[in-house]
């Protein structure tokens, strides 16, 4: 007999060789019919695989968290057998669960598209109807490699030639076609449900390595029941009419080009924003003690091995060698060491402490073509970044100073609900142990102080230091990673760094790294989908467009214009030969905040008819011109400014 202990602390007694699922009948057969997979210490585990010996054991049932990732994983297997059913000559490779859904790579000659969706879908479709039962198997390692090549599935050959020699070799079979795979499974591939659609197709190299074959993925979502897809889809297309890249064009912000790739073509809407949030940032960090600071793009790469990114980073970085020189230089990732340099010119004291030094630092990471998403991954931008040089006893009342500015200006620019994660100690990092165990305590004792409620990232640090992570909400339920705070005992260390305390004696600050928009082109694609392009008039690169019914009232529309610019306002004119219907749903797929209608009646009563977006132009307020500029002014006026 083996003991089985359940989360409640009871412990009940099973014959030898039983499962899960004979738990779950015994302690009730609606438990049994509801259950998908267990938990047994801790391990994902099969309903039907048999216990090895007392367990503590959990029984999921398909309203756990857990159980919407085994839906997607028995999903990408019901997709990876229907398109080997219909496509014989087709490879498969990988394919595991991913957020909202989940994908499979596949070798195939010829390139899957999304006119293949619909026959792969019924055929899925099929296959849960068949209701065929998922069944573990373990087989010896090189029984298993002769299998797969046997098979023609030379991916998969590859991947258990690679796994530790210890590692159990698990199959999972569903009728005649079987896979690869840990495990756990749902009983059966009827239990799964039909509430799964195929979404897109991208390419993607085996294992990640541009050197590698070029693969096709295609990438699905799967959910517990039809009215979560349903809600899930809604919420795609909803994404899909805020997609920044799209907003881009109607907004002529800005541009990408093949030319130079992961890098923004700035036009002169786009650029007015981004100066427009520099120029918000900039009031905010001298308000709060930061000296701005400007350092260079390229640096020896003897400073990056100094600080440890050559050893830690080389492999993002971007190198230029100077041949007549024999030197190496590397482009800046990141501006610590540079902080660091500007703080080491000139002997610091304990009174120069704190010390922030902030600069929109121009930086350039290498990321995979593959990667490269719009303003959200991009190889070069420039980060809010700045450098708090302080003292142990001062990281409390800096890291508390700190998230009090970053929860401030995150609600000027509209964003209430924040995530915090606490990342700790990761796998390849430096500095000693006694270092790390000291920066944690630190920056968790600040944390705490600060008020702040925060969840934990374990091994997600920077390799020199624990950090906070700060993830925002927006309009549609999405979260974004934006602002950060790393506390950082190494780097003054390791780039010699130094202070004179009040004893006379030489000492390593504490470096903070922090920055609360992070890049600003993430920020501003966040930004803009979580607007929809309606940004606030603050922050729009255009706020009015004055726009004339007849040209008969052009010059008084040029009159009105000029006004509105001498109040400070953006304001643009509209003078063409066109329908005032057609200007005002031009310049509202634009996102210009207001349109002023002017005509021969407004000229006579020296009044403007402001036309505001998202009102369908059904609503409008006829103002006199003085009342308009008094109405524009303000809304206009950045918040930072109004609390002046």
């Amino acid at each position: 007999m083996i003991n089985v202990t359940l989360p409640d602390g009871s412990v009940r007694e099973l014959p030898d060789g039983s499962s899960p699922m004979d738990l779950a009948v015994g302690i009730s057969k609606s438990l049994a019919k509801v259950a998908i997979i267990a938990t047994v210490n801790g391990q994902d585990w099969d309903l039907k695989r048999p216990l090895e010996g007392d367990s503590e054991v959990a029984i999921v049932t398909r309203k756990d968290d857990k159980a919407l990732e085994v839906i997607r994983h028995d999903t990408a297997h019901i997709m990876a057998q229907a398109v080997q059913e219909l496509f014989p000559d087709t490879q498969v490779t990988i394919g595991p669960s991913v957020e909202d859904g989940f994908y499979y790579d596949f070798a195939r000659d010829e390139p899957f598209s999304t006119e293949d969706f619909e026959a792969i879908e019924k055929r899925m479709a099929k296959i849960v109807d068949a209701d065929i039962p998922f069944e573990r198997e373990v087989m010896d390692r090189n029984e298993a490699i002769a299998m797969f090549e046997k098979m023609g599935e030379a991916y998969k050959a590859e991947l258990i030639r690679d796994l530790p020699e210890s590692e159990p070799i698990s199959i999972y079979r569903q009728g005649e076609w079987l896979d690869l795979c840990l495990g756990p499974h749902l009983p059966s591939t009827g239990k799964i449900g039909k509430a799964f659609k195929l979404m897109k197709v991208a390419g993607a190299y085996w294992r990640g390595d541009h050197r590698n074959a070029m693969l096709t993925r295609i990438y699905g979502t799967a959910w517990s029941d039809e009215k979560q897809l349903k809600a899930y889809l809604l919420r795609i297309e909803e994404a899909e009419k805020r997609d920044h890249r799209r907003l881009g064009k109607q907004m002529e912000l800005f541009h990408f080009q093949e030319e130079a790739q992961g890098q923004v073509f700035w036009h002169p809407n786009g650029w007015s924003l981004y100066r427009l949030i520099t120029s918000y940032m900039r009031r905010r960090l001298e308000k709060a003690g930061y000296q701005e600071i400007k350092t260079p793009l390229l640096m020896d790469r003897k400073f990056w091995e100094q600080s440890g990114h050559w050893d830690k980073y080389r492999e993002n970085m971007f190198i230029s060698s100077i041949d007549q020189e024999d030197k190496v230089l590397a482009v800046k990732p990141m501006n610590c060491p540079c902080h660091v340099q500007v703080f080491n010119q000139g002997q610091k004291s304990y009174r120069d402490l704190p010390l922030r030094l902030a600069e929109f630092g121009s930086c350039h990471r290498y990321e995979p073509s593959g990667s490269l998403h719009g303003l959200m991954r991009v190889r070069g931008f420039v980060q809010d970044d700045a450098h708090i040089f302080c003292t142990i006893d001062q990281i409390t009342e800096e890291v508390k100073d700190f998230c009090a500015l970053l929860k401030s200006v995150y609600a000027d620019f509209g964003f209430s609900e924040i995530k915090i994660k606490f990342a700790d100690r990761p796998e390849q990092r430096v500095g000693s142990e006694e270092v790390w165990d000291m920066a944690e305590a630190s920056l968790r004792e600040a944390a705490e102080a600060s008020g702040i409620d925060f969840e934990y990232n374990p091994g997600d640090g920077a390799f020199y230091g624990p950090k906070l992570d700060f993830v925002l909400k927006d309009a549609i339920g999405r979260e974004w990673q934006t602002g950060t705070i790393q506390c950082d005992f190494n780097l003054p260390e390791r780039l010699d760094a130094s202070y004179v305390g009040d004893d006379n004696d030489r000492h390593r600050p504490v470096m903070l790294h922090r920055a609360i928009l992070g890049s600003l082109e993430r920020f501003i694609g966040v930004l803009l989908e979580n607007y929809a392009g309606k940004v606030p008039m603050w922050l729009a690169p255009r706020q009015l467009v004055v726009a004339t019914i007849t040209s008969e009232a052009d010059n008084y529309g040029q009159k009105v214009c000029d006004a509105l610019k001498a109040a400070g306002i953006r304001a643009e004119t509209d003078f063409r030969n066109e329908k005032i219907n057609y200007k005002v749903r031009e310049h509202s797929v634009g996102k210009v905040p207001v349109i002023a209608v002017v005509g021969r009646k407004e000229e006579e009563e020296g009044t403007v008819a402001l036309r505001f977006l998202g009102e369908g132009g059904k609503k409008q307020d006829v103002l006199s011109l003085e009342e308009a500029i008094a109405k524009l002014t303000d809304m206009g006026t950045p918040p930072d400014m109004k609390r002046v």
